[in-house]
């Protein structure tokens, strides 16, 4: 589950432009979300709020063994106020869906380029509401602060937008135990649209280094924009065009590396990765295949990740060492569901799935035009106005989702979340298929309230 402050901090980059895809460390942002997902341990509660569209502060208790926990704040210089704050009425897609869509390239020529197909229309896409970036971006700053207690470490994160181009990034963490009492990290990020560069240095080992990624097909230039790639295959096809369309996978081409080496240390790295993701444009299932090489170590990683259904997605990990011979597998997945959290854990009618079944079980879609009255199709003319619609009812069609991974020691990890009332949870297990006698290895439960 995304933390408050992160999903503050996404509206932040969604609110002035900045495409955190076009990035290279974030080319297995998908397959990481729906395998990697972090598993709650012991009892944890956070109480956030966004106090002013441009302040929110979180606090964090949990129990591990000891009591330990959080106190955040945030600032920014622009306002947010085209996100949902309320627990019970963030869409539960921006807080908890993995998949992740590529949005449109950020920038052409220094000119933001919005585009009808890069603005997420639908559940499958990370439901963040924002403005078209303009020049109020420009200038705009991002501060972040927290403090874990009793250990007292202190982490920071400074984001200064230079301008529609240039980003920089400054995070820092202070604590006694750490060498030199902490570390300090500043990015310089250039996204041009077709290509994004960063510069990094760091105060742990004197590291420098430097990464970049290129994109090409799909939309990288005006040519090949969905809107014009339809009009021209119809033109050309006549009544042949729409059926062509939805056949051809149209997406998006992504290769970039990245070089790093310590000068306190003497020692170095570097990556090479390719990424091919379809783009919202597409009309058939969207995918998501990524292949990075590290030829220092050896190593070489490949994912595979797919929406399924709407309400169900799957991703493949495949490591192989070519030094060692040693290989790595993993498997995840994400199951949406509209049941309430009783209705999953104690067995509910199978109607109420989200997944569809043959025959009379199967649950029937609603028309659009009966959503935006709050209808069902078969109630009549009108059913229930939004002024007499309960306002803290889901304002998303999913109620909650489970995510489980298995990898190749047989460890299990499940995780089920949702939205209880006004109160957000995430309760999970890890489990190991390999000591039966005490297969449960974590248990615990994160509840999340904002206002």
């Amino acid at each position: 589950m995304r933390e408050f402050m992160q999903y503050i901090t996404n509206a932040f980059y969604g609110a002035t432009g900045w495409n955190e895809d076009n990035t290279y460390k974030e080319l297995n942002a998908t397959a990481k979300g729906l395998i990697d997902f972090p598993l709650p341990r012991g009892l944890r509660f956070t109480l956030s709020s966004l106090a002013t569209p441009h302040f929110a502060t979180s606090y964090q208790l949990g129990s591990v063994g000891v009591v330990d926990g959080s106190i955040s704040y945030l600032h920014s210089t622009v306002p947010l106020t085209n996100i949902a704050a309320q627990s019970d009425r963030i869409p539960l897609s921006a807080l908890l869906r993995s998949y992740r869509h590529l949005h449109g390239l950020g920038s052409r020529d220094g000119q933001w380029c919005w585009e009808a197909g890069d603005t997420p229309n639908d559940a499958t896409q990370p439901a963040i509401t924002t403005s078209p970036p303009n020049t109020t971006s420009e200038g705009s700053t991002l501060l972040y602060g927290r403090l874990y207690l009793p250990q007292s470490l202190l982490e920071a994160l400074f984001v200064r937008r230079l301008n529609p181009n240039l980003q920089l990034q400054l995070s820092a963490v202070s604590e006694r135990s750490l060498r030199n009492g902490g570390t300090i990290l500043g990015l310089v990020q250039y996204d041009k649209g077709k290509y994004g560069v960063e510069g990094l240095v760091s105060t742990d080992g004197g590291m420098l280094g430097i990464r970049g990624l290129y994109n090409f097909g799909g939309d990288t230039s005006p040519a090949s924009s969905p809107g014009s790639s339809v009009g021209s295959v119809t033109q050309e096809n006549g009544g042949n065009g729409q059926q062509s369309e939805k056949e051809r996978i149209y997406g998006r081409f992504s290769a970039g590396g990245e070089v790093y080496y310590g000068t306190l240390n003497k020692s170095g790295g570097m990556s090479l990765g390719a990424r091919f993701a379809t783009l919202p444009a597409h009309r058939g299932t969207p995918l998501t295949a990524t292949l990075t090489i590290n030829p220092l170590m050896g190593n070489i990683n490949a994912t595979y990740a797919v929406l399924a259904r709407d309400y169900c997605s799957l991703a493949t990990r495949m490591e192989f060492n070519v030094y060692s011979y040693e290989s790595e597998w993993a498997v995840g997945m994400e199951l949406w569901s509209n049941r309430k959290p009783a209705g999953f854990l104690l067995g509910a009618d199978p109607r109420n799935l989200s997944v569809p079944e043959p025959g009379p079980l199967k649950k029937k879609e609603r028309s659009f035009q009966a959503k935006l009255e709050w209808r069902l199709d078969d109630e009549g003319p009108k059913s229930k106005t939004p002024e007499e619609k309960p306002a803290a009812e889901d304002p998303d069609e999913y109620r909650g989702v489970l995510k489980a991974r298995m990898d190749h020691h047989l460890r299990l990890g499940v995780l089920w979340e949702g939205r209880a009332k006004s109160l957000i949870f995430s309760l999970g297990t890890g489990i190991d298929l390999r000591k039966l006698d005490e297969p449960f290895r974590s248990l615990g439960l994160a509840i999340q309230y904002s206002s």
